[in-house]
């Protein structure tokens, strides 16, 4: 099936999608960027679909306004496919390279069900926590190493991960934190009855809104 993007302006007048990404310094010795998406209407494979603005989301002024480039697949990666919404300026990761994200987690599944949100992780003083990995440890579902790799820092990006680069296992992670969203997730995706009549092609297709916001060399 072919993919079809629908672009719209925040303000819901125009052809484009923008996204804004205003510099902010955290405690700590990464610069980091709060993650900052537009609406965004897309079909793919009836999979994407309009999804709701998160809460960190601030209407662009003029002068930092940046368009979207198109969605596509990326280049060896087993077919995960993604919409550049900000392409970022810093570093590109590489293997052993300690990554951290900010991420919102959809289960196509259940109609862009939010499973999981580094929003909903909050530190001590009520910040949001990213999520902290190494780059090509495997302790990660494939989907996301992937789609982090070929990104710099401060770069957004929404991606569709297949199944079989998505869970194959209750200890990769990402994992959410509440359980009964763990539980949800993983007998969706796990569930024996749905996939003994065939529908493991689409059971555990995910869909990641990424934001790289740093990296250290390890």
């Amino acid at each position: 099936m072919k993919m079809k993007i629908i672009k719209y302006c925040v303000f819901g007048s125009a052809t484009r999608v923008y996204a804004t990404l205003p510099h902010t310094k955290y405690p700590c010795n990464i610069t980091r960027r709060p993650l900052s998406l537009s609406l965004i209407s897309t079909t793919f494979s009836a999979l994407i679909f309009s999804l709701p603005l998160p809460p960190s989301y601030s209407s662009p002024s003029p002068s930092s306004k940046r368009p979207i480039a198109d969605f596509s697949e990326l280049p060896n990666s087993g077919g995960v496919k993604a919409l550049e919404l900000l392409v970022g300026s810093g570093e590109v990761p590489q293997d052993g390279d300690q990554v951290e994200i900010h991420y919102y987690g959809r289960l196509a599944a259940k109609q862009g069900w939010r499973f999981d949100s580094t929003y909903d992780h909050k530190d001590e003083n009520g910040d949001p926590n990213p999520f902290v990995f190494v780059l090509g440890s495997g302790k990660v579902i494939a989907g996301i190493d992937v789609a982090v790799r070929s990104m710099k820092v401060g770069g957004i990006r929404r991606v569709v991960i297949p199944p079989s680069l998505g869970y194959q296992n209750t200890s990769q992670e990402p994992i959410p934190p509440n359980f009964f969203d763990r539980q949800r997730l993983f007998t969706t995706i796990f569930n024996p009855t749905r996939l003994a009549n065939g529908e493991g092609s689409t059971l555990g297709t995910l869909i990641f809104d990424i934001e790289l916001v740093g990296l250290r060399h390890q």
